[in-house]
């Protein structure tokens, strides 16, 4: 972005008080401005004719059209970067992982109550989000039913998983993950194309309380391996990837040859929890040599450290690149400290990583 030129902004929401509380919070920041309020999508889509905006704050239980609906027509026409804030509960993660499908940079969960003082707390992360919104690369979407898992599909994927000997064994190669903006995306084509038995993999992908049990099995029913939330002395096994739980540190830790992750409500840690930093510090602790590290698209800095110190244990480690990162942050900062090895655009990473597993075999 130009030097000096403000990141414009249009806030849609049917909420008079929202649209006015977010605007006052935007305009306190003298590289934001907003250029438009809407109180419904259709509104919105009139204000679209004579700006563009460079990031839309949108809710999604709105009048005449939700804001799903208007996502996929922003995002299938002219894509603009777009953060949903919304009052979603633990009833709606199904919603909120639509909207990530669909195209959204971010999610943002507003009480229904005492929203002045929600948004008063939450004031510099969600200026850092609509800032790092505004740096996304979109590409424009194409909608079709072959997004939806039918029955036939499930069970095929539930048939190819199995539950024997693959699921029960123990292993001293770990893969640890951290994603954020666009992670979500990211982490599906990276899941996507690991075969089932392949060796654990552990992720911290910046996410609210209560959507990454959703997203676990949403990618639980699209990938081969198994992907569930991790809990509390879950073991790490092969053919399984354990998503970190919104709200919560995760840690690799080991008894005897048995390795297994640890959740933490500790501080937060660049601004976060779960951070990528925690859980790559914990790989370089106590896997050592025998892990591998992956950062992926981001905003911020969290993971460069803790990945610079997987390399010095003796891990090796790759970063996305820029090309095929939504948010160029988090592995450009990994790659400034020289703690990635190597830098693959996203399509590539598997196969980077599968290979260099078995030269280390």
């Amino acid at each position: 972005m130009e030097k000096n030129k403000k990141i414009k902004v249009l806030i849609v929401d049917d909420s008079a008080v929202v649209r006015q509380v977010l605007e006052d919070l935007f305009s306190s920041d003298d590289e934001l401005e907003v250029v438009g309020t809407a109180s419904d999508p259709y509104i919105a889509a009139n204000k679209l004719k004579t700006i563009v905006p460079d990031v839309i704050t949108l809710d999604v239980e709105m009048p005449r059209m939700d804001g799903l609906t208007f996502l996929k027509k922003i995002m299938s026409q002219h894509p603009i970067p777009v953060v949903i804030i919304s009052t979603l509960t633990a009833k709606g993660t199904k919603t909120a992982i639509k909207a990530l499908e669909y195209g959204a940079v971010e999610i943002v969960t507003k009480p229904k109550v005492n929203l002045k003082d929600f948004f008063d707390e939450q004031q510099i992360k969600l200026i850092d989000i609509v800032k790092a919104a505004s740096m996304a690369k979109l590409k424009r979407k194409t909608f079709s039913e072959r997004t939806a898992i039918t029955a036939a599909n499930s069970a095929d994927v539930v048939i190819q998983k199995g539950t024997a000997t693959s699921m029960v064994e123990t292993t001293d190669k770990i893969i640890a993950v951290g994603s954020s903006t666009g992670g979500t995306e990211a982490l599906r084509v990276f899941l996507e194309d690991m075969p089932m038995d392949c060796p654990p993999i552990v992720i911290v992908q910046h996410m609210p309380e209560m959507f990454t049990k959703q997203f676990a099995n949403r990618l639980n029913d699209l990938c081969k391996i198994s992907v569930k939330e991790a809990e509390e002395g879950d073991s790490v096994i092969r053919g399984r990837a354990l998503i970190c739980p919104g709200n919560q540190h995760m840690l690799l830790k080991r008894s005897g040859a048995r390795y297994y992750v640890s959740l933490s409500d500790g501080p937060l840690v660049n601004r976060h929890r779960p951070s990528v930093d925690v859980l790559f510090r914990s790989a370089a602790r106590y896997v050592g040599p025998n892990a591998l590290g992956v950062i992926m698209t981001g905003m911020g800095s969290d993971g460069a450290k803790g990945m610079l110190e997987m390399k010095e244990a003796g891990a090796f480690t790759i970063a996305q690149d820029e090309a095929t990162c939504v948010v160029f942050g988090m592995p450009k900062e990994a790659i400034k400290l020289g703690g990635a090895q190597a830098v693959l655009p996203l399509e590539k990473i598997a196969k980077g990583v599968l290979k260099k597993l078995n030269e280390r075999h």
